[in-house]
């Protein structure tokens, strides 16, 4: 069960790698190889949205980090020029896996 358990981690996480990669080549934003750098991506993401750096620390505040996560990713969301609801669906199970492809490949 354990290696399926790190299969599963590790797809995901590149997965979202990937995905947050092409957000960020979609969106110009430089330094996209920080999408694939744990504590970077959250980063680079925050830099998408236009939201300061600083915002990282709120990603590592309990009950703060869910707000800043939405947040975050309607930010993002705007930026691709899509409607910013899909930013709340993150904290939706199934649909945060769903979000991130739509953002990153759609035109």
């Amino acid at each position: 069960m354990s290696g399926l358990v790190w299969f599963i981690s590790i797809a995901t996480y590149a997965y979202m790698g990937l995905t947050l990669f092409g957000i960020a080549e979609r969106t110009g934003t430089p330094n996209r190889w920080m999408a694939w750098v744990p504590i970077l991506n959250v980063y680079l993401m925050c830099k998408i949205a236009g939201k300061p750096g600083w915002w990282l620390v709120l990603f590592l505040i309990p009950i703060v980090n869910f707000v800043a996560i939405v947040l975050v990713w309607m930010g993002i969301a705007r930026a691709r020029r899509k409607p910013a609801w899909l930013g709340i669906l993150m904290i939706v199970p199934v649909a945060n896996l769903i979000i991130p492809a739509h953002l990153a490949f759609s035109d």
